[in-house]
């Protein structure tokens, strides 16, 4: 196996191994899953494999899970189909940078996803590093934040265009989860930025050392908080893959923010993503 960094601060493909055979093969298993910890997202193309190989493979890293508003094939628990075709109109749920499920209590520890079908022109996904977009903040930010806490919702994010019942069913299944601002990459010990799309608000802003008046609240931490979910659309602290049948990226979740490209006119796009179960960030 052959590794080729694709930026100087994130992304790597992976050339000459077959996703199958890593699977059932510890050694090289161990090194792609050292390569991940590096460069934070992987790229492989040509991996003709079946569901069955995919599933086997990210089981490797952990179990996987379902997601409550997608689904996942019927014959693959945990393999979530993401699929668009001509008439089907474009949401806007990942055309925002985003890690997965942060509206868990324990989001995912990261992604296996392959293309099925894609368009010919289009459709690409960046990945952002969000160790470097820590590292690289004013020091006077990184005192301001330190032990900041938020709410992350899918109520807000997938719930909000469904009638209200059912957005506050979904509420009841998943309440907003509480994570620190700065997560500590439970593998690296990394500082990690850990705000994104799913992100509404800060919940322990309000304190005298921070509130003069009522505004520096309401303003000030809404300010704040854009600033922060800003850092990941610093193109230097980016990756950008553009996808052809049978490509696969693997990323962690935990250091990386995602953003899928909605570049493309109504088409068939079937991608497959094995999310794999993680921990309560601290």
């Amino acid at each position: 196996m052959r590794i080729e960094p694709l930026t100087c601060a994130i992304g790597a493909e992976l050339i000459d191994v077959n996703l199958a055979d890593a699977a059932k093969d510890d050694a090289l298993f161990a090194e792609i899953r050292a390569a991940l910890l590096k460069h934070r997202v992987l790229f492989l193309r040509d991996q003709d494999i079946s569901r069955a190989d995919h599933v086997a493979f990210a089981r490797r890293f952990g179990e996987l899970e379902d997601h409550p508003v997608v689904g996942s094939d019927p014959d693959n628990p945990g393999l979530v189909r993401i699929y668009k075709s001509p008439d089907q109109p474009n949401d806007r749920y990942e055309n925002s940078w985003h890690s997965d499920a942060t509206w868990r209590e324990a989001p995912q520890f990261g992604a296996v996803l392959r293309c099925v079908e894609c368009p010919p022109v289009g459709g690409d996904t960046m990945w952002a590093n969000m160790v470097l977009a820590y590292e690289k903040l004013p020091e006077t930010v990184k005192q301001q934040i330190e032990g900041l806490r938020a709410r992350h919702s899918i109520e807000a994010s997938f719930g909000a265009a469904m009638p209200i019942e059912k957005r506050l069913a979904l509420k009841a299944q998943f309440p907003d989860a509480e994570h620190p601002v700065v997560r500590t990459h439970p593998e690296t010990g990394e500082k990690v930025l850990f705000v994104n799309g799913f992100t509404t608000h800060f919940t322990n802003y309000h304190t005298p050392a921070r509130v003069r008046y009522g505004q520096d609240h309401t303003q000030g931490g809404a300010a704040l908080l854009q600033y922060l979910l800003s850092q990941a659309m610093i193109p230097e602290y980016q990756v950008r893959f553009r996808w052809k049948p049978n490509s696969v990226a693997i990323w962690d979740n935990r250091s990386t923010q995602h953003y899928a490209v909605m570049d493309y006119p109504p088409s068939h796009r079937k991608m497959e993503r094995a999310g794999i179960i993680g921990d309560k960030p601290y």
